[in-house]
């Protein structure tokens, strides 16, 4: 793979970028809910870039807090690092650049947090589940189930 993942500074240009990401990834329809983002979305978030040469091919953005109540399934004081959006484009999907991405996510911050976390609003959840749980080593702590009645 020849793809370089990288932290990268909210410029006005990767702004730009992630913005028409996330319109591409609301064209697709593959989350409940989701919509294109805003600078108030992105502003203040860590952000990781995936690039194949000139080409961005993929992001992950994703905050720091410190858990300030003690819950079932996370201690209190725990510092985490919530992951908001992973995203790789259509045709580079399956290549191993979303992997890369959080794994890349989680060497950086190490040294920071003490968990990675984040939820999902996949339509596709069989899929979603095997790459965090089999593929990335994540642990199914909770799940957040909907039922229609109208």
């Amino acid at each position: 793979m020849s793809v370089q993942i990288r932290e990268t500074p909210l410029t006005d240009e990767i702004l730009a970028c992630l913005i028409q990401f996330s319109q591409d990834w609301a064209r697709e329809n593959s989350c409940h809910g989701y919509r294109p983002n805003t600078l108030e979305d992105i502003a203040g978030n860590r952000i990781f870039l995936a690039e194949d040469g000139e080409e961005r091919v993929g992001y992950l953005f994703g905050h720091i807090f410190r858990n300030e109540k003690r819950q079932s399934i996370m201690p209190e004081g725990a510092v985490c690092f919530e992951v908001e959006e992973l995203y790789v484009i259509p045709s580079r999907r399956g290549q191993g650049i979303g992997a890369g991405l959080f794994r890349h996510a989680c060497d950086a911050l190490r040294d920071e947090a003490d968990l990675v976390l984040l939820s999902t609003a996949t339509k596709n959840w069989k899929a979603i589940l095997h790459f965090y749980l089999e593929e990335l080593g994540m642990e199914f702590w909770s799940a957040r189930l909907f039922k229609r009645l109208r």
